[in-house]
């Protein structure tokens, strides 16, 4: 059995303390409730605070990562476009920077395993340079589990 990790970057606009960042900051816990009760939720990477947003995976200060794990692709689009996460994607330009390049990424990975920052780095650059393939992918061009199987 596999299920769908996904790992999301953002470059904020400023500080997570700066005025512009507040209603960020105020939706963090109950986006994050929603998202720990999410039909098919699995794993979301946190710290002690219990959210991501002290976690610096990358050498930019204010690149924020969002990982977390699904029992499906269907499972996690619902809880992004369907619940009320949606509201608070939808204002997303208000608070972080269009990004260049992919700053999404999904890839099937065995239940049970709980997926490293390192390791989803490496999925990001593969989408990066690549494109989607059945090992990164993202909602608008999917691969199957049987996909990524039939090219490992």
């Amino acid at each position: 059995m596999y299920h769908i990790a996904q790992l999301n970057i953002a470059l904020m606009r400023a500080p997570l303390e700066s005025p512009i960042m507040a209603d960020f900051v105020a939706w963090l816990e109950p986006v994050n409730a929603i998202a720990d009760s999410a039909p098919g939720f699995i794993w979301r990477l946190q710290s002690e605070s219990g959210d991501a947003t002290s976690i610096r995976a990358f050498d930019e200060e204010y690149m924020l990562v969002n990982m977390s794990v699904w029992k499906s692709v269907d499972d996690l689009y619902q809880y992004v476009y369907k619940s009320d996460h949606a509201q608070v994607f939808r204002r997303r330009k208000e608070w972080f920077e269009l990004m260049e390049q992919s700053a999404t990424v999904m890839w099937w990975i065995p239940a049970g395993h709980i997926p490293t920052v390192d390791e989803a780095k490496i999925k990001l650059e593969l989408l990066r340079k690549n494109g989607p393939t059945p090992q990164a992918f993202t909602f608008k061009q999917r691969f199957s589990v049987e996909d990524m199987l039939k090219t490992s």
